[in-house]
């Protein structure tokens, strides 16, 4: 019996685990979709971004890569924001886009795209168009393993839709043990930089809770007895925020985050874009004083570091190891960090009461996706993340990631997930709802409705433009909104219905589908950036 590149790509999802699609069809990928197999589910997006944002949520959860099927040119196009968001995030995706037919791409055909291997960078891993059909399936194996191999981040196809139905030789699975590690000799200088430390600090980055290495930096700041930071706009977690050593988050702002700094002679970033900032301030990156070193499985990465002494290895191994050689400390213990303060009660709904709910009420393995920049602070001064993977944001700031990238992730299983997002965000993306209520995904969204894009306007107060245009959103019916895409809705305005409607919408289990409460809050026009305590 002949083989076809459909047959053969078939199978090698099944070897990869990849029989959940993402995506949204078109004429070019019908091909594709011709017999359909009965243990693969279609994941359908109503737009191409909230597809690829989904699947993210899926790999995040799966700790696999994620399929995802998008349109020809325009559909690619599309996507791309969210592209850019896991990239970033190094969220392992692949990413197969439909391409005309091979005899009409001579003559720029409609929907045809032109260099589409250049469209998608340089924010993918690996892009390709096979030179001819038998070649599809191979390629898809090489990308698929690019994808999955560190630093792990999404990967191209283009395949011209008549390649679907050729004739084509198997594929034969292959396995890439990934992960690779430090020089013996830079881990013991580093070991020793931390035995003579008299004030070291760790920054706990994104890819410590990528590689599941959460416990071995644990082990590691209660060894060296080093205060722990997260790194500035971070999208996961990375460490108990309940620790004793954890002393908060690293503001994006130059000056102030060499002024967190500089109490200390030693800092050891692991897995963290340690100077990621949003707004220009001048300034040297550290203080006089403070020595950086740098672990990190992308070399990219080291390179363009301004400061410090990087080491390029995987960081499971390489914290575990450093564990190890250092001697157990006996310096005094870092100070314990300030508690918010409660929320202050007044006649309206504050972001602050609202986390102070929140913290009261989530267990401790919920995962919690985040996407109200707004009140980003707010969270995180009040609602400590506690567990391995139980925070999710956006780690490069493209907005509409989090409502779909929710979707995703309760898809994956393990419980209900509860997303925070404010009013802009949601409509980003706010078509996901469909999605989430179609395959009943166990999500109940918070959404803070503000009335506009609250971070920009804080932003531009900062830095002296206000008023901002273009700001104002006010007048939409959330909770109606989310009802006409089958996902119940309700409101609530007043701070005494709050603690009730918490309640209700978070005690629903994992099998009751989606919902929605619109919470109002008052707009704030404060700076952005300047936490309750400095």
């Amino acid at each position: 019996m002949n083989t076809t590149v459909r047959q053969v790509v078939v199978e090698l999802c099944r070897a990869t685990g990849m029989t959940t699609v993402f995506g949204n069809p078109g004429s070019t990928e019908l091909r594709m979709l011709r017999d359909w197999p009965d243990d693969f589910r279609y994941v359908l997006g109503l737009q191409e971004s909230t597809a690829v944002a989904m699947a993210a949520g899926h790999a995040l959860g799966t700790g696999r890569a994620a399929l995802v099927s998008l349109h020809s040119a325009g559909g690619v196009g599309h996507a791309l924001g969210a592209v850019f968001n896991a990239s970033r995030d190094r969220v392992p995706l692949v990413v197969v886009a439909g391409q005309q037919s091979r005899a009409l791409l001579p003559l720029h055909p409609f929907l045809g795209a032109d260099e589409p291997t250049q469209f998608p960078r340089p924010y993918v891993k690996f892009s390709r168009q096979p030179e001819r059909a038998a070649d599809v399936p191979a390629a898809f194996a090489e990308a698929h393993r690019v994808a999955m191999t560190h630093p792990r981040g999404p990967v191209f196809l283009s395949v011209p839709e008549d390649d679907w139905d050729r004739e084509t030789e198997p594929v034969a699975p292959r396995t890439v043990h990934g992960g690779y590690g430090a020089a013996p000799d830079a881990l013991a200088q580093l070991a020793a930089a931390l035995d003579e430390s008299e004030r070291p600090a760790l920054v706990v980055g994104p890819a410590v809770d990528d590689e599941r290495a959460v416990r071995e930096v644990a082990e590691l700041a209660e060894r060296t007895r080093a205060a722990v930071w997260i790194s500035p706009l971070s999208g996961r977690s990375g460490f108990d925020e309940r620790h004793p050593y954890f002393q908060g988050f690293l503001p994006p702002v130059a000056d102030q985050l060499a002024a967190r700094l500089a109490p200390y002679d030693l800092v050891v970033a692991l897995g963290a874009p340690l100077f990621t900032y949003h707004v220009h301030v001048a300034g040297p990156p550290l203080a006089a004083g403070t020595e950086l070193y740098h672990l990190d499985c992308d070399p990219g990465q080291a390179a363009w570091l301004p400061v410090g002494t990087s080491i390029v290895t995987t960081l499971r191994p390489a914290v575990r190891a450093l564990a190890g050689l250092v001697r157990m400390s006996d310096r005094p213990v870092p100070p314990v960090r300030a508690v918010a303060p409660p929320a202050r009660r007044g006649p309206d709904i504050s972001p602050e009461l609202l986390m102070d709910l929140l913290g009261e009420r989530l267990p401790r393995d919920t995962v919690l996706v985040e996407e109200a920049p707004s009140h980003r602070d707010a969270l995180h001064a009040r609602l400590p993340v506690r567990a391995e993977g139980g925070f999710l944001t956006t780690g490069s700031g493209a907005l509409g990631w989090g409502l779909p990238l929710a979707v995703g992730r309760a898809l994956a299983g393990g419980g209900r997930v509860v997303c925070v997002l404010g009013d802009g965000s949601a409509l980003y993306s706010v078509q996901a709802l469909w999605t989430a209520a179609r395959h009943r995904a166990p999500v109940t969204y918070l959404l803070l409705d503000n009335g506009g894009y609250g971070a920009v306007r804080a932003l531009g107060h900062r830095i002296g433009v206000a008023p901002v245009p273009g700001t104002d959103i006010a007048g939409i019916d959330f909770a109606a909104l989310a009802a006409s895409f089958g996902c119940p809705g309700g409101a609530v305005e007043r701070p005494e219905e709050l603690p009730a409607a918490l309640d209700r919408v978070l005690s629903l289990g994992p099998d009751e589908g989606p919902t929605l409460l619109r919470i109002r809050v008052p707009a704030d026009d404060s700076p952005l950036y300047e936490p309750w305590a400095r």
